[in-house]
């Protein structure tokens, strides 16, 4: 069973499990499937979508508000987060001469009007920045945020990629708390583990989101060293606690983290999410947690 959690104490309650659309572009769905497969994973509970403006090149939210339309009652169903603040060189774009980040005012309230155009619905429940952005004026964010809450546009906000202090120096401005920070975390790549970033959301009661949990299948089919020491290893322990695959493994060595990450899933199968589902009930000892940190050091703990 997916329960409900909340991101903050008193604040949104969230699926434990995400749905990611990162990759919806690229799912070959038609938009009857697309709500078909939407509403599959309500039936798991899985109620909370992820999003972002840049998604598919600035095309997934528009798919994924093509389902919405064909029933749209289903909106009351879901809480939909999507993020701003990357502006991508595309053909939709062809004055723009480099990729770069935009945290102005102005960029904010038109990317969310963008976004709640192309996703086919009138106000989001969670609003992330999407990355640091060097020239973010964290006064200007705040002007940003208070507007769009106050229009009924944006119901709560929080940020991705975000440091301890980049979160605080934007918490600082804000009125109320930022609900989450989403962050990379799988055995390939858990920095955030140790520079603090968890810390600092555990400190504060507030939960991650947690990105890219498979490493985008390089534990899968990755040829490093790395990548061969963390497979073999997560297989052993996928036979020592009955899973029915690696990925399962890994999504309980994500959830075991003491900040208690949301997982986001990323796949566009109702089987692979079904098999996310079924890792909830799997609870690593914290031996076999270490054995997956070892493995992808390539040696054991100072």
């Amino acid at each position: 069973m997916v329960n409900k959690v909340e991101l903050v104490p008193q604040g949104p309650q969230f699926s434990e499990l995400v749905q990611g659309y990162w990759r919806l572009g690229d799912w070959g769905m038609s938009a009857q499937e697309r709500l078909s497969f939407l509403k599959q994973h309500i039936e798991l509970d899985i109620t909370t979508v992820d999003h972002a403006d840049i998604y598919g090149g600035y095309s997934c939210e528009q798919l994924f508000g093509e389902a919405i339309a064909l029933e749209p009652s289903i909106r009351d169903q879901i809480e939909i987060v999507t993020k701003c603040d990357i502006n991508l060189c595309t053909d939709s774009f062809p004055d723009r001469k480099i990729n770069h980040y935009d945290t102005s005012k102005e960029h904010i309230l038109g990317s969310v009007n963008n976004s709640l155009s192309r996703l086919n619905i009138e106000n989001i429940d969670v609003l992330l920045i999407h990355r640091p952005d060097a020239l973010m004026d964290a006064d200007e964010v705040a002007e940003a945020f208070a507007e769009l809450k106050q229009q009924g546009k944006v119901n709560h906000f929080g940020v991705s990629n975000f440091s301890a202090a980049q979160f605080d120096l934007l918490q600082s401005r804000l009125d109320a708390s930022l609900v989450t920070n989403q962050v990379e975390i799988n055995p390939l790549n858990f920095d955030v583990v140790h520079d603090g970033t968890l810390d600092h959301l555990q400190m504060k009661r507030t939960k991650p989101m947690a990105w890219s949990c498979l490493a985008g299948g390089d534990i899968f089919s990755g040829q490093s060293e790395q990548q061969i020491r963390v497979r073999d290893e997560l297989e052993l322990i996928r036979q020592e606690v009955g899973a029915a695959s690696i990925d399962q493994v890994i999504y309980a060595w994500v959830k075991r983290l003491p900040s208690n990450p949301i997982a986001i899933v990323g796949s566009g199968k109702i089987e692979r999410v079904q098999a996310a589902v079924e890792s909830l009930n799997i609870k690593l000892t914290r031996e076999q947690w270490f054995r997956v940190w070892a493995a992808s050091k390539g040696h054991g703990v100072p």
